[in-house]
């Protein structure tokens, strides 16, 4: 019987049924939806800050809580839609993409395979591995054409092969993020009827979610919550004054 392949780990050797061993028993904590919370993100993030603006313009304006509550609904269902539609276009782009390049690497497998059997070389020798040490890497790539592909999508490309599903999760993601967004700041409006009282509440309401949304963002981002979420009201914060101010000046004139 051959002796079984062996290799250092920490010093330590190693046989790969040892390795699949310690695989089973070792949990890493990657977080892996990244693409989900980026379309929750993007949804949320416009859809409390849009009707937020459009509202305290119109207050700015002196429109009634009712017409506000109409036109902040129908900006959030046409909002919801476009980004919707944005994101679809969005995914549906990258797959196709990818399938393209999936076809123009499968013919140059086909018709030059020396030309990309080198260039598996060329990016293993980009991780330090010497000829002799990738060379069994790239025979085995050579008799294997589907994981051969699979590697040049991944590391010539730099491609991920894409979910089917994605352009519709994608559109309904971000479509109900923005939905859920742009009530907080209209909620103000159907229990208020007095439009500066309402834009008063919408405030505080708006930019406290702001700051929740913005501590959480952070968290899931990877960057500092406190700063994700000062930044995030600011914006939104922004955005609404502007709007305010430009009611207040159109009015004026």
């Amino acid at each position: 019987m051959a002796p079984e392949e062996s290799w250092e780990v920490n010093g330590t050797s190693t046989t790969p049924s040892t390795a699949e061993k310690l695989l089973v028993h070792h949990k890493e904590n990657h977080f892996t939806a990244g693409e989900v919370v980026r379309d929750v993100i993007l949804g949320v993030s416009d859809g409390l800050t849009v009707p937020f603006a459009l509202a305290a313009g119109l207050s700015g304006a002196n429109a009634p809580s009712s017409l506000i509550l109409t036109a902040g609904l129908a900006e959030v269902a046409a909002g919801a839609i476009s980004m919707g539609l944005g994101g679809y276009l969005a995914a549906k782009s990258e797959a196709d993409h990818y399938m393209r390049e999936l076809k123009r690497e499968q013919d140059e497998i086909l018709t030059v395979p020396d030309i990309e059997a080198a260039e598996i070389g060329e990016i293993l020798a980009q991780y330090g591995l010497e000829p002799h040490e990738y060379s069994p890497v790239v025979n085995a790539l050579r008799n294997n054409p589907q994981a051969w592909l699979d590697f040049m999508m991944k590391f010539e490309l730099g491609l991920e092969k894409p979910d089917p599903k994605r352009a519709l999760q994608s559109a309904l993601t971000i479509a109900l993020s923005y939905v859920v967004g742009g009530l907080v700041p209209l909620l103000p409006y159907v229990f208020i009827p007095i439009a500066q009282k309402a834009m008063l509440t919408s405030i505080g309401v708006t930019l406290a979610a702001l700051l929740f949304f913005g501590y959480v963002k952070g968290q899931f981002t990877g960057n500092y919550p406190l700063s994700s979420a000062v930044q995030t009201a600011f914006i939104g914060a922004l955005a609404s004054a502007a709007a305010y101010a430009m009611a207040k000046v159109v009015q004026s004139t």
